[in-house]
């Protein structure tokens, strides 16, 4: 997930092999990408805690349990977004250039 100004956008990263399942770096090529819309509850929460740290940018590192459940890896307030732009149709450059430039990020 990429929270860029108030923008949330979410991608679900699907291992296509048993190595990416442990660990998607291991197997670039068997991965499959879909922006998908977040529950409204963890939108929510996602925007508290950036707002609690006082963030205008961060990347989060969901798991999304077998019941549904979203639960937080990690927030890093650096972390890296081309690869989901790049596989997806996600406008993050143009969210993030518009919230540096004034814009309605």
């Amino acid at each position: 997930m990429i929270v860029i100004g108030d923008q949330v956008t979410a991608a679900a990263i699907t291992a296509g092999s048993e190595a990416a399942y442990v660990d998607y770096r291991t197997d670039y090529a068997s991965l499959s990408y879909e922006l998908i819309t977040p529950p409204e509850h963890v939108a929510e929460g996602i925007r508290l805690l950036v707002d609690g740290f006082d963030l205008t940018y961060a990347a989060l590192d969901f798991v999304i349990t077998p019941t549904g459940e979203w639960v937080l890896l990690e927030i890093n307030p650096t972390g890296q977004y081309g690869f989901v732009e790049n596989a997806t149709t996600a406008p993050l450059t143009a969210q993030l250039a518009d919230l540096l430039t004034g814009g309605a990020a």
